[in-house]
């Protein structure tokens, strides 16, 4: 590092927290949260000093950061990100990529309570096993600060929505994603749980709160395949 690369990147970084901050999907009615909003923007900006840094030479770095400063090379900043996921390994790594396939891909923003059953879905069983429902501080201790919860709406949400195209353009990331969403449904959709709520009158669902995305959805996602 010298310190005229330094001092560009110091000069960056409000134009980067400010240019960047989360919109929760395409609901621009919701508000988050002043402290969330803040989280979010300056976790961008430490993706792409973590980019820079991982250069091995001041003029790696100085390209690297030209590169980032028109626009480009976010991607590779997420995909660093992506392999720290993976290097957690076992069922983390795995509870993360699958939460993030539903972040990514499902029809509307998830409710905490929503995702979480999605994930406790062991496809092709007939049982619901509420053990198996993951807490919401593992999940976003896997996400490795690629997903938040939005505090006001309680739904999950992509740090930023060029990271929803990044996933959505790497399909070896979620390859059969719409398939695997339907699945997830279907086995939900039947399982003894579910079959076992009253249809009059209006059955309780705070014990499967997953079950509304379930039904109107599960064809969308079959479709989508």
């Amino acid at each position: 590092m010298d310190s005229s690369l330094e001092n560009d990147i110091l000069k960056s970084i409000p134009g980067d927290s400010s240019e960047t901050y989360v919109v929760a999907w395409d609901l621009v009615n919701l508000c988050n949260s002043y402290t969330d909003r803040w989280k979010s923007r300056f976790l961008l900006v430490s993706l792409k000093v973590e980019a820079i840094l991982r250069e091995t030479t001041i003029y790696r770095r100085r390209n690297r950061f030209n590169a980032m400063r028109d626009g480009l090379g976010l991607g590779d900043a997420y995909a660093a990100t992506l392999e720290r996921i993976g290097t957690q390994g076992g069922e983390r790594a795995k509870l993360a990529m699958t939460a993030l396939m539903w972040v990514c891909h499902s029809e509307r923003p998830l409710r905490v309570e929503e995702l979480c059953h999605a994930l406790a879905v062991e496809n092709g069983s007939a049982h619901f096993n509420n053990d198996n429902v993951p807490a919401v501080e593992t999940l976003l201790s896997c996400y490795q600060g690629l997903v938040t919860v939005d505090k006001e709406a309680s739904t999950f949400r992509l740090v930023h929505h060029t990271l929803r195209e990044y996933l959505s353009t790497h399909h070896n990331l979620s390859p059969r994603a719409h398939s695997a969403m339907a699945e997830t449904c279907l086995t939900y959709l039947h399982s003894v749980q579910a079959k076992a709520l009253p249809a009059r009158p209006q059955p309780d669902l705070s014990s499967m709160p997953f079950l509304k995305y379930c039904s109107r959805y599960r064809g969308t996602h079959a479709k989508t395949q």
